[in-house]
């Protein structure tokens, strides 16, 4: 997108663009998302930046009226599979802020100096300050939303120590951490403490079709795990998380907020834009981001349901599908590992696997008792036999991976290699575990066009919701 095109995006205040882009106005020395309410600045003074960290990495402070930081991801990282979008879906997943940038040079197959090259090229932002601009969102959503103690922020976030977390505050927020506590939006609510959870809202933009996304939630729900309750329209999706420093329970609402414009919740309604309400339960604060990055993963909260719905249109058998639920999202997945094992045993074989390997947590929550097996531990799993133990074995010892940056195409070709692997359940794991939003499902009923590139994992989901009750994108849910 040219910068005029960008600045028309930014006098009409086009929430279509939040996430995409950023704008910083010289005159104030801040930098805002496209649909900011303040009065338009001049265009002689605008400059426009791909990433928050850019326009931080400049010298910008965070507007304090449309919080850009709290902004949707660009869509463009889950469709890119270069190294800049794994580099950026792993930054999100907070591999920077645990392995530092030789940990993520080393994923990605390159040298450190090519990485921090290739990102400061194309963004304007290397790998730390991409990563530092997560830790202060971070920072803030905690400052602003629990009252914990700011040191305990300060490393929950991910800093390495209290001056830095001071520092690099007052540097994106232009306040001190408790003015910025202070400064914290006030929605009627004493803020919440670690036991009671950490209330959240993850953005995402345009239309959203929630109920399917519920609908699929609830069908492949594997008791002690994972559960919906409620009736449809305002359920909410619970389930525990295996995370880098320790476990968590999650729960996400499919209520729309008032709050967001929507009206209310009702089972025919449609998110419009705003957020889903969310409340995490971390046994390790420093979890969080990886947390939502996982959730957002999941919802497909940083897809352009413009962009999407727009390229499907156009084919005649699908316009009537994308002109009856706008904004349909492709979930992913919480856990790609544990989503590559269910989409080959099937939601029977992975009860069964979380009643004998599963991690019982330290207290239940509900009908919520276990933490999916791990791969690589215990090694029981690894020595399944069949197939089960095969693919086990390849994501223990790293022949397989299908994290937030693992290649595609590396992962679904080491995939077609294992015994018991298919064309359909590897294409069903590129799609949910490593997000691709461009997969056919090989088998489809209708053939797939190239039209639809890079949307049609998409279209699948239309095909399939239309066809309501196809148990697809649950993994071989009849084993």
């Amino acid at each position: 997108m040219d910068e005029e095109t960008g600045y028309e995006a930014v006098r009409s205040r086009d929430a279509r663009f939040d996430g995409a882009f950023f704008f910083a106005v010289e005159t104030t020395g801040i930098y805002c998302r496209p649909s900011c309410p303040a009065v338009t600045p001049k265009r002689r003074n605008v400059r426009f930046y791909p990433t928050a960290a850019a326009a931080q990495t400049s010298g910008f402070r965070a507007c304090r009226r449309c919080r850009p930081d709290a902004a949707p991801g660009s869509a463009e990282w889950n469709v890119r599979a270069d190294v800049v979008g794994r580099a950026m879906r792993m930054i999100g997943d907070g591999v920077v802020d645990r392995e530092g940038v030789p940990g993520l040079a080393g994923r990605l197959g390159y040298s450190a100096r090519q990485v921090q090259r290739q990102l400061t090229a194309e963004l304007g932002a290397g790998p730390v300050a991409l990563a530092r601009a997560q830790r202060a969102h971070t920072a803030r959503v905690l400052l602003q939303t629990t009252d914990l103690p700011v040191t305990e922020i300060a490393f929950a976030a991910g800093f390495a120590s209290v001056r830095q977390f001071n520092d690099t505050v007052k540097a994106v927020y232009a306040l001190t951490p408790t003015a910025l506590r202070a400064a914290a939006p006030q929605r009627g609510t004493a803020r919440a403490t670690p036991a009671a959870g950490i209330p959240l809202r993850l953005a995402h933009r345009g239309p959203y079709q929630a109920a399917p996304v519920f609908d699929l939630l609830a069908d492949q729900a594997v008791p002690g795990i994972e559960e919906v309750t409620g009736e449809r329209g305002t359920r909410t999706y619970r389930r525990t998380l295996r995370l880098p420093h320790g476990t968590a329970i999650v729960a996400v609402e499919e209520a729309f907020s008032r709050a967001a414009g929507t009206g209310g919740a009702s089972a025919g309604a449609v998110h419009r834009g705003g957020w889903l309400d969310a409340r995490l339960h971390l046994t390790d604060l420093r979890d969080l981001t990886t947390a939502v990055q996982r959730l957002r993963r999941l919802f497909d909260l940083d897809a352009d349901p413009y962009a999407v719905d727009d390229r499907l249109a156009r084919d005649p058998r699908l316009a009537p599908l994308v002109a009856a639920r706008p904004g349909l999202r492709s979930p992913g997945a919480a856990d790609p590992e544990e989503f590559a094992v269910r989409a080959l045993v099937g939601r029977a074989g992975a009860e069964r696997l979380v009643e004998r390997y599963g991690k019982t947590l330290d207290a239940a929550c509900g009908r919520l008792t276990h933490v999916f097996p791990a791969p690589p531990a215990p090694a029981d799993l690894a020595a399944e036999p069949g197939p089960l133990g095969a693919l086990a074995t390849a994501l223990a010892d790293g022949a397989l991976r299908v994290d937030a940056g693992a290649d595609r195409d590396d992962a679904e070709a080491a995939l077609l290699a294992l015994p018991g692997i298919d064309a359909r359940t590897a294409a069903l794991i590129r799609m949910r575990a490593l997000g691709d939003p461009d997969v056919p499902l090989p088998g489809e009923p209708e053939p797939s066009l190239d039209d639809w590139r890079p949307w049609r994992s998409y279209a699948t989901h239309h095909l399939r919701v239309r066809d309501a009750g196809d148990s697809t994108f649950s993994g071989r849910t009849s084993r």
